[in-house]
């Protein structure tokens, strides 16, 4: 019996790119539903998880501190984010998620049916796996223990 081959490092590169194009596609869609933008889209969801700095959003977001101004003067106009001066450093301003915010957030992963659609596909143990495998490739780069010490 021959084993099935083995899957290389292009090949998942370029399955992630076919997913993550899927995936971005679907939220743009979704932001746009909402009158975002997928920059605002994705700082809302950035901000969703704490708040950030000006310059670590802009690091986050890959982009000049520049543009990150003018998402969040847009976002804060309509009452999705705000400001905060840091307790630590009145140098640094934070922003913050508005309930508002998180609800637009919501709505938007809600609405984002490809990805949604996807992933009921799976079983729960295939989206544990999933989560797992994905939390191990781009969130705890360093500590990734091999799938034979798992076993």
């Amino acid at each position: 019996m021959e084993d099935a081959p083995r899957i290389d490092s292009a090949q998942l590169m370029e399955l992630l790119s076919v997913s993550l194009g899927v995936y971005y596609g679907d939220f743009t869609a979704a932001a746009a539903s909402e009158n975002l933008t997928a920059s605002q889209g994705k700082t809302l969801t950035v901000l969703r998880r704490g708040p950030v700095a000006m310059r670590a959003l802009a690091d986050t977001l890959g982009c000049d501190a520049s543009n990150v101004t003018g998402i969040i003067n847009r976002l804060e106009k309509r009452g999705l984010v705000r400001r905060e001066a840091s307790a630590s450093d009145r140098r640094v301003t934070h922003l913050v998620i508005t309930p508002e915010g998180e609800q637009v957030t919501d709505s938007i992963r809600a609405k984002m049916r490809a990805t949604q659609e996807g992933l009921t596909r799976l079983t729960d143990r295939d989206r544990d796996c999933l989560y797992a495998l994905l939390e191990r490739v781009f969130v705890t780069r360093g500590s990734c223990r091999s799938a034979e010490s798992e076993a």
